[in-house]
């Protein structure tokens, strides 16, 4: 979800996993390019008590709001690298695939499995009528078979 900017132009875009799982650069307006979205990896606790935040672009940011739990979306000004807004990883929510078979398809999280000392299983469904928080390249992250390519 980084954004490129080209200064000669004044163009500016966003790299996005398409539905086939592959990059795409998708253009953006100039208000869109003042922030990304980022996942959080890690929280901790820092010497003298600073607590920390990681997230998947490898940035620490200090001091995070308390309510921002490990895989919650922050949305990072590109500025002042400070988070504006958060997402909770819940039920409901629009998210995108960002690994595996289904990689760049988006949907909202019907349900959350918790395996304990293994990896989670999320249920998602495809998005119908929802809105993003950034704009989503054509075919709003729908996978189409091949019939209706």
């Amino acid at each position: 979800m980084d954004v490129i900017s080209i200064d000669k132009t004044g163009e500016n875009f966003r790299l996005i996993y398409d539905t086939k799982g592959c990059f795409a650069v998708h253009r953006i307006t100039p208000e869109e390019a003042k922030y990304k979205l980022c996942k959080v990896r890690k929280i901790f606790v820092g010497t003298k008590g600073i607590p920390h935040l990681v997230t998947h672009d490898a940035h620490t940011i200090h001091y995070p709001d308390p309510l921002i739990k490990v895989n919650d979306t922050i949305q990072t000004d590109l500025e002042t690298t400070k988070i504006t807004d958060f997402i909770k990883f819940d039920t409901g929510n629009l998210c995108m695939v960002t690994g595996g078979a289904n990689l760049g398809r988006i949907g909202v999280i019907t349900n959350r499995e918790r395996h304990p000392g293994s990896f989670d299983v999320v249920h998602v469904k495809d998005a119908n009528g929802n809105k993003p928080w950034i704009s989503l390249p054509r075919g709003k992250g729908i996978r189409l078979t091949i019939a209706e390519e």
